[in-house]
């Protein structure tokens, strides 16, 4: 017997939604860990961007960080619009997938951004 489409689809955002998390527990422990560390080192922001700003390691971590939250949010966002705010699913699966691309957009850029101030380019 096969599962119902929509059942599938749930089951699929559901993995997402837990797998996403996954990834941002161990980004979010290892931004917090370089913050800690740069701020006991007394690094100033132009000693953190010499360091930082167009290493490609760094570059890849903070696109992953983006993308993981670019994916566990809408997914919450889509469920608190369908259930609490009375919301068709089909909507608010739309709406959280608009919020998600401009997250992911803003996001990126922001990487983007960063990794251009490495001051040698």
């Amino acid at each position: 017997m096969s599962a119902r489409p929509d059942t599938l689809g749930e089951t699929r955002l559901w993995l997402a939604q837990r797998f996403s998390a996954a990834v941002l527990a161990i980004c979010v422990v290892i931004h917090l860990g370089g913050m800690i560390m740069t701020v006991q080192a007394g690094l100033t922001a132009a000693e953190i961007i010499g360091r930082v700003g167009g290493h490609a390691g760094w570059f890849a971590f903070y696109v992953v960080f983006v993308l993981a939250a670019a994916i566990h949010a809408p997914i919450g966002l889509r469920t608190v619009l369908s259930e609490m705010m009375a919301i068709p699913k089909h909507h608010a699966g739309l709406l959280a997938l608009v919020f998600g691309l401009f997250q992911a957009a803003l996001g990126l850029k922001a990487v983007w951004g960063f990794y251009r101030l490495d001051g040698g380019a």
